[in-house]
């Protein structure tokens, strides 16, 4: 009886079972008055006979006993046959419901009638409702197929019909999560050819004009070699900028898996930074690991090394000569933490908010190298293993970037 949980459907059969009931009712009721009727003529004809054998002068004992007499004897059966009183012969008995069946057709007629006219307006109504229910469905799912999904499908009820919206609503959520994809992946394809587009635009029309020159310029070794040397600045320039638009595009895409396992933090840092130490060596700064060798961190090593260069860099793009990167980790029972600190000039309170957006650049990165992605790769690299990317500053005396993990 899973139908009856619907609500619609439960009303309708108590009220057909209420119609069955009250159809009951009234033929029992007409029986009683059927049999009422004939008891009533049958006592009538009875008295009739009574007094007429008593006008006769039969003793009203003798008519009592008759009346009382329960055997049937071969010379009754006679005397019936005789006066045509028989089973085959139409007895005045037989005569008597045929004068009050009559009444009691019609009765009953009617009655049926008025059944089955309520009967059939209570399918109506329902069916009815049914209809309309069906229709306002119809047109919910219409608006989902045309990418309108304001609207919501009947869910006050139980039962299978319910049960089946529930199912269309659920549907008409993915279709609407994969509609929001799909704008979000144009959007994205779009926002990242105009940002490829845009930043390519400078290294090329430098690389344009150094062609140009060394073109003039044939007979000059010496500026020939100085503006090749710049020709492959640029194309360096290029090759990287590409190359971190087209991991943001993987980790934005979801395209990236994290293969995660226990690492050395220390490993982990001294990859990130072997190729920096040159750097900051020409540049007359430090970079110094503060740490536990043994301590572990559950992550992607290959992704964590990419996201502490980028960090690593970031320190040593805002020091000074004589300044000092501190890269640190500590391990507590829910998080492992990674800092890189710097001893610089700090963040703008009005840079504070925006430097983990794609291509932000602050005021006083200006006149250095860099398109504004490492932070925000970064930041995607850490979210996406399911840590997290925090900066604490302190203007004029430098920042600190916390990057937090779960441990397994």
């Amino acid at each position: 009886m899973e139908f009856l949980r619907e609500k619609q459907a439960r009303g309708f059969c108590i009220l057909l079972a209420a119609l069955c009931v009250w159809q009951i009712v009234f033929m029992g009721l007409s029986g009683m008055f059927q049999a009422y009727g004939l008891r009533k003529e049958l006592v009538k004809r009875e008295k009739a006979a009574a007094s007429y054998l008593l006008e006769k002068e039969v003793p009203p004992s003798l008519l009592a006993s008759a009346w009382n007499h329960m055997e049937v004897t071969a010379e009754g059966e006679a005397f019936m046959e005789k006066i045509g009183h028989t089973e085959s012969a139409q007895s005045w008995l037989l005569l008597l419901a045929g004068q009050t069946s009559v009444p009691m057709f019609l009765f009953l007629f009617v009655e049926g009638l008025l059944f089955s006219s309520a009967l059939l307006v209570c399918a109506v109504v329902f069916l009815k409702k049914r209809e309309r229910l069906y229709e306002q469905a119809e047109e919910v799912v219409a608006g989902y197929a045309d990418g309108r999904f304001g609207g919501h499908l009947p869910d006050e009820g139980t039962g299978a019909v319910y049960r089946l919206f529930g199912k269309v609503e659920q549907l008409s959520l993915s279709l609407r999560a994969k509609g929001e994809a799909e704008r979000r992946a144009k959007d994205f394809l779009k926002d990242m050819i105009s940002d490829i587009s845009h930043q390519l635009k400078t290294p090329l029309a430098a690389l344009g004009m150094y062609m140009e020159i060394m073109e003039e310029e044939i007979e000059n070794p010496e500026m020939m070699k100085t503006f090749l040397q710049k020709s492959v600045c640029s194309l360096e320039r290029m090759e990287q900028l590409i190359q971190a638009l087209l991991k943001m595009a993987r980790l934005d895409t979801g395209g990236i898996v994290f293969e995660k396992r226990h690492c050395f933090a220390s490993e982990i840092t001294a990859q990130a930074t072997e190729e920096l130490l040159q750097r900051a060596g020409r540049e007359e700064k430090k970079i110094v690991m503060d740490g536990a060798p043994d301590e572990q961190v559950f992550c992607d090593a290959a992704w964590t090394k990419e996201a502490v260069e980028n960090l690593v860099k970031n320190a040593l793009d805002h020091t000074e000569a004589g300044g000092t990167i501190r890269i640190g980790w500590s391990h507590s029972p829910a998080l492992f933490r990674l800092t890189v600190e710097d001893d610089g000039c700090g963040i703008a309170p009005e840079d504070i908010h925006h430097i983990f957006k794609r291509f932000y650049r602050s005021q006083s990165s200006r006149d250095r190298q860099g398109a504004g992605l490492g932070l925000s790769l970064a930041k995607a690299i850490v979210e996406g293993q399911g840590g997290m990317l925090s900066v604490e500053n302190a203007p004029g005396k430098g920042s600190i970037f916390r990057a937090s993990f779960p441990t397994a």
